[in-house]
């Protein structure tokens, strides 16, 4: 705990700062509108009174994550492998590949909603193909940039095949996979609120849509809180497991 408060006492103390000037704003400025800008206690009020609706909403909204994020992450690190390790291929494919991984994934919203059967299977879709692109061209940049000695000490021990793969390519290149992965998380959380703002019916972007739609701001500022709360956490813990899968990288950096 004293760690945390440590490494984190500045944060907090804008954090605070942020809420009493957000306190003070809702209070005194009278141009303000107390319906769009509700004021901190009666957000609080608002996230106690939906506590339960916004967890519902959160078992939702993984449901459709989830599962397209990691298929997303199992046949990016599987193509960018074999991609990296292909010259032949690489050169011809990887201009295409620049072309469409810089598409916003929310342009092919309409063409998701008509061609797949359910809006859940759309928004996998969606998902999936923004959290594709950062892991797969960072598995390839990472199979690039592995220093020689590692397939020169390879060929030596004579790994082929799966020994190849899964004791120097992946661990030599797991910096730039991990690297690309935390991207695809963060994008893939925002087109969840957005797809979701669209046309689900439970999730945490449709919390936000839905009370929007009734102008009750107060549940919609819970919401986004909510929503800031959870995705934060989760990426806090994903760079800590990052660090703890890279600890070897820690371990070279002292040794130089």
């Amino acid at each position: 705990m004293r760690t945390f408060l440590k490494q984190y006492s500045i944060t907090i103390f804008i954090g605070i700062a942020i809420i009493v000037a957000w306190a003070l704003f809702t209070k005194y400025a009278s141009w303000v509108n107390p319906v769009i800008f509700p004021d901190p206690l009666t957000v609080t009020e608002s996230f106690k009174n939906k506590l339960g609706e916004l967890v519902l909403g959160l078992v939702s909204s993984m449901a459709l994550l989830l599962p397209a994020f990691f298929c997303a992450l199992l046949i990016g690190v599987a193509m960018g492998m074999f991609f990296g390790l292909n010259n032949h291929f690489r050169q011809i494919f990887m201009p295409y590949f620049h072309a469409l991984s810089p598409i916003p994934p929310t342009l092919f919203i309409p063409y998701a909603i008509a061609l797949m059967p359910t809006f859940q299977s759309a928004s996998t879709l969606l998902i999936f193909i923004g959290a594709f692109w950062p892991i797969f061209l960072g598995t390839i940049h990472g199979v690039l940039l592995i220093e020689q000695h590692y397939l020169d000490n390879a060929k030596t021990l004579r790994l082929k095949g799966g020994d190849f793969l899964f004791k120097v390519v992946l661990p030599a290149s797991s910096p730039y996979i991990l690297n690309g992965t935390s991207t695809a998380l963060g994008m893939s959380f925002l087109i969840l609120t957005i797809a979701e703002m669209f046309g689900a019916s439970s999730g945490m972007g449709y919390f936000i849509q839905y009370y929007s739609d009734f102008s009750q701001y107060h549940y919609v500022l819970a919401g986004i809180i909510f929503n800031s709360i959870i995705i934060v956490s989760i990426m806090i813990g994903f760079e800590k497991l990052k660090k703890r899968l890279l600890f070897w990288t820690n371990l070279k950096t002292e040794s130089n």
